[in-house]
């Protein structure tokens, strides 16, 4: 193990009273910011820019590091990244911090890297905590719902990694209203109650919304996290003079160029002079907009520098 180098900011906490929320009706409070790490932190990205964006956030009181098993790329890297960084710059601070990792999408080959039998959640989590150093997460999640294995295989496989102590907390993330309910039920009444849903909410998909997902949470008391706050950026000022070569929507992957419409970029716009009139930046109001949903805990946001992340973090 390399010597640690990295001493956190004692100024850390200093807007303690106005970063945190409290998730639920738990113990647990997250900050209204949280990183999330399904892009820039892979394989393909530079170590010590990651190292510069988790400092930054460390330093800045931000303590939840959301990861999955298979965000990279190439899969698993992010958490590899995460492994490094305990090691040489976290190791002290562990119990200053919430790292919470899933498992749910397609991650190896063969019937048993996917979906959410009890078989895969098991294994995948034992994998997740070699490539993060890690003798526990502090939130296990199921990714997505599975409707070919029975809920309650998936979800007893979370009562049961909370009880041997691989997880501190149990979350659901994407799954549907319905079978949340039943989760809802089945994990209180085994004595591992939900901390947390995360679900896909900003101001062009709203569905956790439609769908009465935030209502029923904020009723019983569960945690809410939004992740893709920006829309993969769309809510921001990037696009408004063209794509650019280096964006996220030039890779056509996880951004399509369709979505860019004249319609969409006049929403944009719009957006953009509410924003100005507010005194914030776009991606400030779009992240404003989601924060004061009642019932939000916390917003994921990915950052490719500490620019963007600082930019970010001024929403608070």
């Amino acid at each position: 193990m390399e010597q640690m180098s990295y001493i956190a900011s004692a100024e850390r906490y200093n807007n303690a009273d106005n970063l945190y929320l409290r998730c639920g009706k738990s113990g647990v409070l997250l900050p209204k910011v949280s990183l999330g790490m399904w892009h820039n932190f892979g394989g393909v990205d530079p170590y010590e820019r990651s190292r510069e964006i988790t400092h930054y956030a460390f330093d800045h009181g931000i303590t939840h590091f959301d990861l999955a098993n298979n965000y990279g790329p190439p899969y698993g890297s992010a958490e590899i990244t995460m492994g490094k960084l305990m090691d040489q710059d976290f190791r002290p601070y562990r119990d200053e911090m919430f790292i919470s990792t899933k498992a749910g999408y397609d991650m190896w080959d063969g019937p048993y890297g996917n979906w959410g039998s009890r078989k895969y959640l098991m294994a995948s989590l034992d994998q997740s905590l070699k490539r993060m150093h890690l003798d526990y997460v502090d939130l296990f999640y199921s990714h997505r719902f599975d409707p070919q294995t029975p809920v309650e295989e998936t979800l007893q496989a979370l009562v049961d990694i909370v009880r041997c102590g691989k997880a501190l907390y149990a979350g659901i993330s994407n799954w549907p209203l319905e079978p949340l309910v039943f989760a809802e039920k089945y994990l209180r009444e085994h004595d591992v109650p939900l901390l947390i849903y995360q679900g896909r909410l900003n101001m062009i998909d709203q569905k956790p919304l439609e769908e009465g997902i935030l209502e029923f949470c904020r009723e019983k008391g569960i945690g809410f996290i939004a992740y893709s706050p920006l829309a993969q950026g769309l809510l921001t000022d990037r696009y408004l003079n063209g794509i650019p070569a280096d964006s996220r929507m030039a890779q056509e992957k996880f951004l399509k160029s369709s979505r860019l419409t004249p319609e969409m970029l006049e929403y944009i716009r719009n957006l953009q002079k509410k924003a100005v009139a507010a005194g914030r930046t776009t991606a400030q109001e779009a992240l404003n907009w989601i924060l004061v949903q009642e019932g939000v805990t916390s917003v994921l946001v990915g950052a490719s520098s500490v620019k963007q992340l600082a930019d970010n973090l001024n929403v608070i």
